[in-house]
């Protein structure tokens, strides 16, 4: 296998840049994975040796994504996404403001041809299976139906390329199983899906929110608004049952007793439900890998973030999703 291309690292996007950043980056450079970090470096502390391109702005977490990248010609989210354009490196990382990663990615890099929106794939946990692929989980807030089509495409081959999954169930979000269930926009939605079938979309039909961390569907499309509030609403719910869990534990001298046997198994629990497990999400339907992670990564969610990266490199998924869209 020819030697991969660096994944760019935004050093200065997150709650906790540059350090952690830094760190997840030094870790996944160990594990043999090339690295170059982009930002202020005169901030960015011990690197390691790692090569920096220097970026002397930052778009703050609250920015407005399109006008800061406008805008923001010499920030390190736009240096980033111009190093994959530029065939510097094979993928970008952020922890950064999320809509001004989308839009860094999309008019540096470009969006594949014939994809009408990018999308925003996220990884939801399953137990016992392999997680749920949900997107749109936020880049678009308002969507056509037959968005949703290639939505499925594109979800479809990253749950193939990064879970294996042989051939994805697609199911579409909604408030009902039966066809006739939802808005006009479901309806609508179901109906392309339907049509979908000679473009290699395996659909289902609906499914429903309590089918999201299931093994009954593989991937579950939406419009980015549905999909941000249900993911959302996963991580918040599963937040307060292992708060609740552990609290419960912590109670009476029995609890707490039994809590010290089953230590070990809670502690794989909580790390296969956390979300710096996944990484980031991936920004499906522009032409070069962006992982987005979440803005309270760590170095340990960095680091797995930017193994995500090379593992998508590594299987070429741009080309297949761009063969996908084709067909």
């Amino acid at each position: 296998m020819s030697p991969m291309l660096p994944v760019v690292v935004d050093a200065m996007g997150g709650d906790h840049a540059p350090s952690e950043i830094v760190a997840g980056a030094l870790t996944a450079a160990a594990d043999g994975i090339p690295i170059l970090l982009v930002g202020r470096s005169d901030e960015l502390g011990d690197t390691g040796g790692l090569e920096v391109i220097e970026a002397s702005e930052v778009i703050a977490m609250d920015a407005e994504p399109g006008s800061s990248v406008r805008r923001m010609k010499d920030s390190s989210l736009v240096r980033a996404a111009e190093a994959v354009r530029d065939g510097r490196a094979s993928a970008m990382v952020s922890a950064g403001n999320t809509g001004a990663t989308m839009a860094s990615a999309l008019l540096r890099m470009g969006r594949i041809s014939g994809v009408a929106r990018p999308a925003i794939a996220t990884l939801i946990p399953t137990p016992g299976s392999t997680p749920t692929v949900l997107l749109d989980s936020g880049a678009n807030a308002e969507c056509q139906p037959e968005w949703l089509v290639q939505f499925a495409q594109m979800g479809a081959v990253f749950a193939h390329h990064r879970l294996g999954i042989a051939d994805p169930r697609v199911g579409l979000l909604s408030i009902g199983e039966e066809p006739g269930k939802g808005n006009s926009f479901a309806k609508e939605a179901y109906a392309a899906l339907v049509a979908s079938a000679a473009g290699g979309v395996r659909f289902i039909g609906n499914v429903e929110g309590r089918d999201l961390m299931t093994d009954d569907v593989d991937v579950v499309v939406t419009d980015g608004f549905t999909g941000n509030v249900a993911l959302k609403t996963a991580e918040g719910a599963l937040k307060a049952l292992l708060t609740a869990l552990l609290s419960a534990m912590a109670g009476r001298p029995e609890a707490r007793a039994a809590a010290d046997v089953l230590a070990p198994e809670l502690d794989g629990l909580y790390k296969e439900f956390h979300p710096d497990a996944y990484g980031g999400a991936m920004l499906l339907g522009v032409r070069g890998v962006c992982i987005i992670s979440h803005g309270a990564t760590n170095a340990t969610a960095m680091r797995n973030a930017i193994g995500v990266a090379s593992e998508m490199v590594r299987t070429d998924v741009v080309r297949h999703l761009t063969t996908a869209v084709d067909r």
